[in-house]
């Protein structure tokens, strides 16, 4: 079992980070934790040296902090990547979030989202996607820059399921399975070589407490139930999903 997207460097774990992280070494093979913010950066490297072979990251901007982070400070932030790029797994979560609705702010989202695409192509790392209200229009922007290894972190639109399937690009769940009929439907839809798990923890966790990432065991069973198919199955594509997706070297 993988989290493949995940956010450790969250103020939700400065109590127990450690704790949370070592519990995950029982019983996962590997977590990915999402920097999406330049803040996170230090953090985030400082984890996967500590927990080397386990903790592997992505960093990226989040298109909801387009407003906050200025050209200077993106700019060190890329050299940041650039230096530290046999740290890093893949380039994340970046995309649109169209919850911003001024046009222009969307148009900023969009000018560095290919930023980060290009980015990505060279440094050869997989692009994990974030688009709120806006996967249309990300999508559409992936396929005019030819991106070929892609996750669509948090898929929720099953309407473009047929394009996300013909690209060959890769989608993630998380605990919203258990209650969104969409997500099951796209789960159903989706080849299990496609799939992998996620929790985006420390949010989305049942009965709204903290969640982590412990609980892709939850998302596996009901990948399985859905799917009907055996969990261990489900584990072991999905796995093997993200060993090949993100090139995981695991200890």
């Amino acid at each position: 079992m993988i989290d493949v997207h995940c956010h450790l460097e969250q103020s939700d774990y400065n109590s127990d980070r450690e704790e949370v992280i070592e519990k995950c070494k029982k019983e996962l093979k590997a977590v990915i934790t999402s920097c999406a913010h330049p803040k996170d950066f230090e953090l985030t490297m400082k984890l996967v040296e500590q927990h080397k072979g386990f903790v592997f990251a992505t960093v990226g901007i989040h298109p909801e902090y387009i407003k906050e982070v200025g050209k200077e400070e993106k700019e060190e932030f890329f050299e940041l990547v650039r230096k530290n790029k046999e740290k890093i797994v893949g380039i994340g979560e970046v995309g649109l979030d169209f919850l911003i609705e001024e046009q222009e702010w969307r148009e900023k989202q969009k000018e560095l989202f290919l930023e980060f695409i290009s980015l990505a192509k060279k440094l050869n790392k997989p692009l994990v996607i974030h688009a709120r209200k806006a996967f249309g229009e990300a999508i559409e922007i992936l396929e005019n820059q030819n991106a070929k290894n892609v996750l669509m972190h948090f898929f929720s639109a099953k309407e473009l399921l047929e394009r996300v399937k013909e690209n060959g690009w890769y989608i993630s769940v998380n605990t919203t399975l258990l209650t969104s009929k969409k997500i099951k439907k796209i789960v159903r839809d989706m080849p299990l070589e496609r799939i992998l798990t996620e929790t985006d923890s420390p949010w989305l966790g049942l009965e709204h407490k903290r969640n982590d990432p412990l609980s892709v065991k939850i998302v596996i069973q009901r990948i399985a139930e859905i799917k009907k198919i055996d969990e261990r199955r489900v584990d072991e594509v999905t796995t093997e999903n993200a060993y090949k997706l993100f090139s995981l070297k695991v200890e």
